[in-house]
């Protein structure tokens, strides 16, 4: 069963999480089985993504869905994890093309030095003409070095749109997706737990001698430790010296679990977008419009008068019948 742990570390300002994706995750990869699955490489980057969007979302207060894009120019067009505020979790990714089976992040989607990692939050009951907030930060380095590390690339987002020093360590396979999150907490206010209320929070950046340490123990957790040894043994072997407090953890309806928003009233409204004229064009040509959810493979089939029921004002509409297939 997928898991989601948090813990702080007493006295200190550093706190942590632990996922582990395990039916949340085999769930993603088998709804995209029947279309030929993913390369292998695409796999560890896809549930890699997963791990991270639930470890961020998780660690905001949030009423909304945290989308975590990377786009580029190399075979892998588009990876998408989405990660609602109840942990409800859905990704796919657009592949055109061969992705050697060790394709690093960069031949992936990063060729040119051209790719992007967007962080969306996209609030649930938007107020009038609000907007989604989104970040965007390069496929590089400082130097413009190209990263090969999801997990770096996550850290100078959060590093850039938080002030706070993160270490993650992410790993996936065909059977699980999971990742740790280390984080400093601000010294200022209601987060200050070092007792240093006096000090500015971006003289802290990197020098924190309690994080630094704690990045480091958790910098040294292997890939098939991260995907083999349960969470209790994770945290033990790594923290033995360290005063951890743990809290329940996350779990079942509570916890990550697959899930997607589609429906046949979302899937109208993109015909709505399309316009009367192109939609009436391809049912001209194909008889109906058909339309599959790239998330989860479901199918919306709109007939003409399916159609033209999408057109009418919302008082004209008659009841639709769900034909989700």
């Amino acid at each position: 069963m997928s898991e989601l742990h948090k813990f702080v570390f007493e006295g200190l300002p550093v706190r942590g999480m632990l996922v582990r994706l395990t039916d949340a995750w085999q769930e993603i990869l088998q709804r995209h089985r029947e279309g030929g699955g993913y390369p292998t490489a695409v796999t560890e980057l896809l549930g890699e993504m997963t791990a991270a969007a639930t470890l961020m979302q998780a660690n905001i207060k949030f009423n909304g869905a945290l989308i975590m894009q990377i786009m580029g120019d190399g075979p892998v067009k588009l990876a998408v994890a989405e990660v609602q505020p109840d942990l409800s979790l859905r990704a796919t990714a657009t592949v055109v093309g061969e992705v050697a089976q060790d394709a690093p992040l960069s031949h992936m989607v990063n060729v040119t030095n051209q790719g992007r990692c967007a962080i969306t939050l996209d609030p649930k009951d938007r107020l009038p003409g609000q907007q989604p907030y989104q970040g965007v930060v390069p496929l590089f380095g400082d130097q413009h070095e190209k990263l090969e590390k999801l997990s770096e690339v996550i850290e100078h987002y959060m590093l850039q749109s938080e002030q706070l020093d993160t270490r993650l360590v992410l790993a996936a396979d065909d059977k699980m997706a999971a990742g740790l999150l280390i984080q400093r907490l601000p010294l200022q206010g209601s987060g200050n737990l070092a007792g240093q209320s006096g000090a500015r929070d971006e003289d802290q950046i990197g020098v924190n001698e309690d994080y630094n340490r704690i990045a480091i123990l958790a910098s040294s957790l292997k890939r098939e430790e991260l995907l083999t040894l349960d969470a209790d043994t994770i945290l033990r072997r790594l923290f033995w010296e360290e005063d951890v407090r743990r809290f329940e953890p996350l779990t079942g309806e509570h916890g990550p679990r697959f899930a997607c928003t589609c429906s046949r009233e979302r899937v109208g409204s993109m015909l709505r977008s399309l316009g009367r004229d192109e939609v009436e064009s391809i049912l001209a040509e194909q008889g109906q419009v058909e339309v599959g959810c790239e998330f989860c493979g479901a199918q919306y089939q709109f007939d003409p008068v399916d159609a033209a029921q999408v057109f009418l004002a919302p008082t004209q509409q008659a009841p639709a019948s769900d034909q989700k297939h």
